[in-house]
């Protein structure tokens, strides 16, 4: 559903990604990790084409770069960890500008196929009861899944999210997290997460891409790429070592 072959991308005389390839195949859910500044969200922002870069992108066997802009949307949904609003729309106004990529423009009327994405979004969310709530009027937690509703009724085939609970609590991680793994399992579907926390990666990621200074340190199952070795070498640090004391400090005294 995507393939990266050689990315490269600069900001002056910065090279933020350095020849980076990775593919993302049919109900794959790979998650991006590595330190900061490893050049993972720069990724996320070269397949979308948000800047400029050499390689290729391939969306669904095609050039991102010479896809039109509304044929990348219907294709590609984008979830993004902050959400600036500052106008009164509702709920369900929101979730309903995801149908936008698949009208023929803004006159077209609603269809049948776009009430059911719409009324299916709301549902899978959690979101329906607060339809007609204002988004001004949102937790933190509810803004996002709203958000997520909007991409869910998009129906993208291929979801990015640039760390989408990074700054929700706990609990709406869980929520958003678990959303997401359930949308994947459908048939035609992939999702790339950009993630710093570890945990997450393994508990929902079939794959991961271990990122350091701009290139691939390991890619491949996240069991096999979030091992011990690698994330010491990466992190310069015994991070199975810490997250063993952390969880230690959640096990009940005998």
């Amino acid at each position: 559903m995507l393939e990266v072959r050689d990315l490269s991308v600069k900001y002056g005389s910065y090279l933020a990604v350095n020849r980076l390839s990775f593919q993302v195949r049919e109900g794959q859910w790979l998650m991006i990790v590595g330190p900061n500044g490893a050049g993972k969200s720069t990724v996320l922002n070269a397949v979308t084409q948000g800047v400029p870069y050499t390689g290729s992108v391939l969306l669904l066997g095609q050039d991102a770069g010479k896809m039109r802009a509304a044929q990348r949307a219907r294709e590609v949904g984008i979830l993004a960890q902050n959400h600036m609003v500052g106008y009164e729309f509702t709920v369900e106004e929101i979730v309903r500008l995801g149908r936008y990529a698949h009208s023929s423009g803004l006159l077209a009327g609603r269809s049948d196929e776009d009430e059911r994405a719409l009324e299916e979004a709301l549902t899978l969310t959690g979101m329906a009861p607060l339809r007609s709530q204002s988004v001004l009027t949102l937790s933190g937690g509810e803004l996002q899944r709203t958000f997520l509703a909007q991409v869910f009724a998009q129906d993208p085939k291929l979801l990015l999210l640039d760390e989408p609970t990074n700054h929700l609590d706990l609990v709406y991680q869980k929520q958003v997290f678990e959303l997401i793994s359930r949308w994947v399992k459908e048939p035609g579907r992939a999702v790339v997460s950009v993630v710093h926390d570890l945990s997450l990666a393994r508990a929902f990621g079939s794959d991961a891409l271990l990122m350091d200074e701009g290139k691939a340190v390991c890619a491949g199952p996240v069991g096999q790429v979030l091992s011990r070795e690698n994330l010491s070498r990466t992190y310069h640090m015994d991070v199975h070592d810490w997250m063993q004391r952390m969880l230690g400090q959640w096990m009940e005294k005998a």
